[in-house]
């Protein structure tokens, strides 16, 4: 039986996807996962695709907003185009940005055939994307859309320090991805910013601060904004978007992952941002 109630099972499911780290070892599958959240394939499926199905009527709601569907068909995505959604849990989230906008292009522009693939891996720091960036440049993308730098502004315990990376470092690590996809790619840049957070739900959060004495400030995540503010490619400002502190109603109630409806605001805000 597992230690967690189904609610928990549920929000780790969503967020935590062993096959993207793990996926080079080829008995890593359903079955194998499901059965390390104590489920069976089934159940673990089925909780999944709930998921997936959020991200789906979402797209389609956006695409019965006509300025929306107008931003949608103006989008600089040539056909056949392959496009790389990078980033931590937030793109991870099984009914993320990333996820949405798959099924808006493919709902709004079949014919286009254009893809998206979500690189986004929970946890993940600049540096932990610097190491694993070979796969995204394997890809050959035409578009890198860049959601990264939240957990840089991660701390751990209860007097924490430090961050898990340094401003000066998040700045090195972003330079050095854009050399790397500049040298092997033609890939086309846009950045977010991190979003803003609610500092108090996080430490109570039962996962984040109780369970793993995590932290996140909004000072320190307008840290990395202000890095990512300098990138010189396009920029999509997540922390307007979202508000100092950030709208309730755009979170979890862990106070760090956005809320489906935070997650359509990130899509709508990139949406508007590529299609002025």
């Amino acid at each position: 039986m597992s230690v967690y109630s189904p609610e928990q099972l549920a929000y780790l499911i969503q967020f935590i996807h062993p096959q993207k780290t793990l996926g080079a070892l080829p008995q890593v599958g359903d079955e194998v996962v499901a059965a390390a959240f104590g489920l069976d394939v089934a159940e673990y499926r089925r909780i999944r695709g709930s998921f997936t199905e959020n991200a789906r009527r979402a797209a389609q709601a956006l695409l019965q907003q006509a300025d929306f569907a107008a931003r949608v068909a103006r989008l600089p995505f040539a056909r056949g185009c392959k496009v790389v959604a990078l980033g931590d849990s937030i793109t991870d989230d099984d009914q993320s940005w990333a996820e949405i906008l798959r099924h808006v292009l493919a709902l709004a522009r079949p014919d286009d055939t254009i893809s998206v693939i979500n690189a986004g891996v929970s946890g993940h720091t600049t540096s932990d994307v610097l190491a694993r960036f070979l796969g995204v440049v394997n890809e050959q993308p035409d578009w890198i859309i860049c959601m990264i730098g939240t957990n840089d502004a991660r701390r751990h315990g209860l007097y924490a320090a430090k961050t898990m990376i340094s401003p000066a470092e998040t700045e090195r690590n972003f330079a050095a991805l854009r050399q790397f996809a500049r040298a092997q790619t033609s890939a086309r840049w846009v950045w977010m910013t991190p979003a803003t957070v609610i500092e108090e739900k996080i430490a109570a959060d039962w996962w984040l601060g109780q369970r793993n004495q995590i932290t996140f400030t909004n000072a320190d995540l307008r840290a990395v904004a202000d890095i990512v503010r300098r990138q010189p490619d396009s920029v999509v400002d997540l922390q307007v978007v979202f508000g100092t502190p950030a709208n309730p109603q755009l979170l979890l109630s862990d106070g760090l992952h956005p809320s489906l409806a935070g997650q359509i605001a990130i899509v709508t805000a990139l949406v508007q941002h590529l299609s002025p």
